[in-house]
């Protein structure tokens, strides 16, 4: 062991794991949509025992939100558009949304339920309806993730339906190893694995939505809030 001009051991260096302090993200050159490839390890203080790891950043998301903006903005012009956000997830995401927004909008929310309290979606009800007509409107939907596909394209078709003119979508991640119908949305802020993340808006068993990033929730609080939720 080597020894300082004084003579005193130094001590060895303890080895420390490397911690990647932002996700990798891979754009898909045919889409432009950012594609979540690995997460980032390094967990803000206070989080350690919630998440696994970050997929998006408070600033990535931000970003990301402004680019949408932009691109709603681009292909909206000064047409009048209804804003439909589907209660509870999205809240966060179309607060941040329309404000990128310049021109005229009503923004409505529609209640649907399909998680129950757990992670495995479900039966649908309806929890809240429209509030506006939207006969006849343009309505973009904006959602907080794009999963199984079932609730997005039943409040597609019910919105049709109701006689709107033209139906967007925009959702803040898409989860596509998850599809279980066949359904794509206009507007997409991160395409993701199949994670179970929570944090800006998402949700399990209506915890965790107000965290400022986006992280993968450990299989051990999932098991933890199962045996609460069953006393």
């Amino acid at each position: 062991m080597k020894k300082t001009k004084a003579g005193s051991k130094l001590k060895p260096r303890a080895s420390k794991v490397l911690e990647i302090r932002v996700p990798r993200l891979r754009v898909d050159a045919s889409t432009g949509v950012p594609e979540v490839e690995s997460c980032a390890t390094r967990i803000p203080e206070g989080y350690e025992d919630i998440v696994s790891g970050v997929v998006a950043t408070p600033a990535q998301i931000r970003r990301r939100i402004h680019d949408l903006g932009r691109a709603l903005q681009r292909d909206f012009g000064k047409n009048e558009w209804v804003v439909v956000a589907l209660l509870n997830g999205s809240v966060l995401f179309v607060a941040d949304l329309i404000r990128e927004l310049e021109g005229p909008l009503i923004l409505d929310f529609i209640g649907v339920s399909s998680y129950g309290g757990g992670t495995e979606s479900g039966k649908l009800v309806y929890t809240k309806e429209l509030k506006f007509e939207v006969t006849g409107r343009r309505v973009l939907v904006v959602d907080d993730i794009l999963d199984t596909g079932r609730t997005l394209t039943a409040v597609i078709r019910k919105l049709k339906d109701l006689g709107a003119r033209e139906v967007r979508t925009c959702v803040l991640l898409d989860k596509p190893a998850r599809r279980q119908v066949k359904q794509v949305a206009d507007y997409v802020g991160f395409t993701i694995p199949d994670w179970f993340v929570v944090g800006y808006g998402l949700d399990y068993a209506e915890r965790y939505r107000h965290l400022p990033f986006i992280g993968v929730l450990r299989p051990e609080v999932v098991a933890e809030t199962a045996r609460g939720t069953a006393r």
